[in-house]
């Protein structure tokens, strides 16, 4: 796979490299902030997209059985679960699904916990929908390691009136991979209070150790039974474009729910480059995903590396998954607003600002690897220089 040859994507409409001057008012700036990679969707996509297009036609689609075949098949051999095909509901992405699933699976009143530092569109699908937002942060060790804080969870839940605990696993932006034990205790804590569990798994695939990510469904009966997993090609095959995901909801009353929301926002349709693209990368991408994979880790090593050795002032964790570093920058003594500013004046580099994802994200920045090492390279000398000259 030809992970290491650049794809120029400037005047592509991306919003990575199109749009730094509009978000961060410059255009000289490397981006390693928006959460798609620099590499070409899996040959089998392309090919896919190529061969829709040349019908030539590209009216109204619907859900095939062969597509559903192959999310069922994939989910089988990729992560050892077996589920229905009934299960699985289309959205056009797994944010949308999420603001649905506040607005149907909660009432005014109810509140919703989501565990921080997170994706910061968490905060916003239950904010727009006027529910009570808790937090439950992830407990940070001396040594850079989050888990989860389950007595302080079981304190929260019973402290307020939630319905619904919006989980991500793997976790974005801190690179955990939830254990099967911890999963095991977080359903224990929910089920037994009668609360929605909805699992945000987009990230599922990138997973450095094969079979390490458990859908939270499958630890247990109970579990099946009060969540909704939300997954989708588009990290996983570098499609994000193509508006394509796929809900797994084993409930029938939950699932009945999450369907006439979406026939009540007319967003049940997938277009039919969607489908073919994603039935493409299910049925003929694993090997594609198995190389990305290992280039990924190799631009992780060389970033963790790199920092470690020329930049002592910053601390860079160990992700169990994704293509992105959550870079400690703490030792620097800059506010958020200070660090970020750093970066774009001193470095040229767009990361996310680690506050984005909460206050426990301050003092910290998200770096997408998902680019070429070239870029990589690039990125470190950048982050070198403008180290150096606070030291002086």
């Amino acid at each position: 796979m030809n992970f290491h040859i650049p794809i120029n994507r400037l005047n592509s409409a991306s919003l990575k490299w199109d749009r730094t001057d509009v978000v961060y008012g410059s255009s000289d700036i490397l981006p390693l902030w928006v959460a798609d990679m620099d590499f070409a969707a899996p040959p089998a996509v392309i090919r896919a997209l190529q061969e829709r297009a040349e019908h030539g036609v590209l009216g109204y689609s619907y859900i095939t059985d062969s597509y559903l075949e192959a999310i069922a098949g994939w989910m089988r051999t990729r992560h050892n679960w077996d589920i229905r095909q009934d299960w699985i509901q289309f959205c056009p992405g797994v944010v949308p699904a999420l603001s649905l699933m506040v607005e149907c699976y909660t009432k005014p009143g109810d509140a919703v916990m989501i565990q921080t530092p997170v994706y910061p569109p968490f905060y916003q699908v239950v904010k727009n929908h006027g529910r009570q937002l808790v937090l439950n942060p992830l407990h940070l060790s001396a040594e850079g390691d989050y888990t989860m804080d389950f007595d302080r969870l079981e304190q929260d839940l019973d402290a307020h009136p939630v319905k619904m605990l919006i989980l991500c696993s793997p976790h974005n932006p801190v690179g955990r991979v939830w254990t099967r034990s911890e999963l095991e205790r977080l359903a224990e804590i929910c089920t037994s209070r009668g609360v929605i569990v909805v699992s945000d798994e987009i990230h599922a695939d990138l997973v450095f150790e094969a079979g390490a990510h458990t859908p939270f469904a499958a630890v247990s009966k109970e579990a099946e039974q009060c969540s909704v997993i939300c997954t989708a090609p588009s990290k996983t095959f570098n499609m994000a474009g193509l508006n394509t995901a796929n809900m797994i909801i084993p409930n029938p009353k939950l699932r009945s729910a999450f369907r006439k929301a979406l026939q009540r926002y007319s967003l049940g349709s997938i277009t039919p480059t969607g489908l073919a693209a994603t039935e493409a990368a299910y049925r003929e991408g694993g090997e594609w995903l198995d190389a990305l994979l290992e280039y990924i880790q190799e631009n992780m090593k060389y970033v963790r590396q790199y920092i470690q050795q020329n930049i002592p002032e910053l601390k860079v964790n160990q992700p169990e998954a994704t293509y992105l570093l959550w870079i400690d920058f703490r030792q620097l003594g800059l506010s958020g607003e200070e660090l970020a500013r750093f970066l774009l004046d001193e470095a040229k580099l767009a990361l996310n600002a680690g506050n984005s994802f909460g206050q426990d994200g301050e003092g910290f920045m998200r770096m997408n690897v998902g680019c070429t090492r070239q870029t990589l390279e690039e990125a470190m000398q950048r982050l070198d220089r403008a180290v150096a000259r606070r030291r002086v």
